[in-house]
């Protein structure tokens, strides 16, 4: 999984790097015509195209035929069961495209959560890392670059196991912030700065689970005195006709539309 992680972080990299002059909703609409672009593709390789085209025509004249004979409740029953079975048949043509889209998915998206998830710290900006302790109270020190201020010594919370700092970026760009806690050191990355970039909220222990959803960090090393590393970044505020909408509700409208408007253009049938 990190061999699988590095590949995907060096390639979400170099196909973010273009975008990052531009504002975060311009940037997405690029991510989601190129997703669209891309489902398309998929589905025109993985799918039998005419049999799905046929299919659909036999749909379509089913409905006209309900439409045709709506007094005639014995034609209609028999249509609406052709209809059911047309429909099965589209599905079984579909599946294979599907899930050649679904399982991607559950890699790509947590590439972009770290890309649209998340708002930069702000120079000036106090924010909170926090370390999550596998046992008790362990010494603890936090090492900063000149451009991160550590504003508080380490505060102990012994209720929940964890030791925080409060620090305050003074200058935008990426960081690299080390924890010394009992004998062991761990780093975080930190970036600064309102622009398009990858963002890490959390390095956690080693896992499918927390591999997969955060991307963007290698995990804490195995025998590890702490569970995980977190710090607040600020959920991303993309707006939309005044309205603030999430990232991943937007992108999806937006590759649904976008696909539907590239599928007589690129010839696919969906």
């Amino acid at each position: 999984m990190r061999l699988l992680n590095g590949l995907l972080d060096s390639l979400f990299d170099l196909l973010m790097r273009p975008l990052q002059p531009f504002s975060l909703l311009s940037a997405l609409f690029a991510v989601s015509l190129l997703t669209a672009a891309a489902i398309l593709i998929v589905v025109r390789v993985t799918s039998d195209q005419r049999a799905i085209a046929a299919v659909k025509r036999q749909i379509h004249a089913d409905l006209y035929e309900i439409r045709l004979f709506n007094d005639d409740l014995r034609a209609m029953l028999v249509t609406t069961l052709q209809i059911l079975r047309h429909n099965a048949r589209y599905l079984g043509l579909s599946i294979v495209s599907m899930l050649c889209v679904i399982a991607p998915a559950a890699l790509i998206l947590p590439q972009l959560q770290s890309f649209f998830g998340y708002s930069g710290l702000r120079v000036g900006q106090p924010v909170v890392i926090t370390a999550q302790l596998k046992s008790g109270r362990q010494p603890a020190a936090l090492e900063t670059p000149p451009e991160i201020s550590v504003e508080t010594p380490a505060i102990w919370m012994p209720a929940l196991n964890q030791v925080m700092w409060r620090i305050v970026p003074t200058a935008p760009g990426d960081y690299l912030l080390q924890m010394r806690i009992a004998d062991g050191t761990y780093d975080k990355t930190v970036h600064v700065s309102d622009g398009l970039a990858r963002r890490s909220p959390a390095r956690l222990e080693p896992g499918l689970l927390t591999e997969t959803f955060y991307p963007g960090e290698v995990p804490l090393p195995d025998g590890a005195a702490i569970s995980s590393i977190h710090i607040d970044y600020p959920n991303s505020e993309i707006y939309m006709f005044g309205r603030r909408v999430h990232w991943i509700v937007l992108y999806a409208i937006l590759s649904v539309a976008f696909a539907a408007f590239l599928r007589r253009p690129l010839r696919v049938e969906i």
